[in-house]
């Protein structure tokens, strides 16, 4: 892989997790119906809500900064595993009649941060911790 090809996978990368983290924060921030129930059902509504909004809404600016892109990642990949964990034990992959769109969503981002703190393993703390 050239370091071209290489350079605009770690771009698509990027920018698909920040995309669709930064797509769902319109109806974390607006209260939409959805979002209200999903976040009442684990109980964590209105607060979790606005301070999971507000921690994608930080790991999406740092995934986009080359910098930062370990720490962005790092915090997605936490973020997401949480999402992950809460449709699979309390909300279901269906959250109504989504298709499962919301789980699908989450699995990418979860891969996309996951790869790329792989492919940034040595960019600031992280080269001590996934050697």
């Amino acid at each position: 892989m050239s370091y071209t090809q290489f350079n605009v996978m770690v771009w698509a990368l990027r920018l698909v997790a920040a995309g669709i983290m930064l797509q769902t924060l319109f109806f974390k921030f607006t209260a939409a119906p959805e979002s209200v129930y999903i976040f009442t059902k684990l109980g964590l509504e209105p607060w979790g809500r606005i301070g999971i909004g507000s921690l994608e809404l930080i790991a999406s600016i740092l995934v986009l900064i080359p910098r930062t892109t370990s720490y962005g990642a790092l915090l997605a990949v936490g973020v997401m595993a949480g999402a992950l964990f809460s449709h699979l034990t309390q909300l279901g992959i269906v959250v109504q009649d989504d298709g499962g769109q919301l789980f699908i969503l989450a699995l990418i981002v979860f891969v996309a941060c996951s790869l790329l703190l792989i492919i940034f393993r040595k960019q600031n703390f992280l080269h001590y911790i996934l050697r």
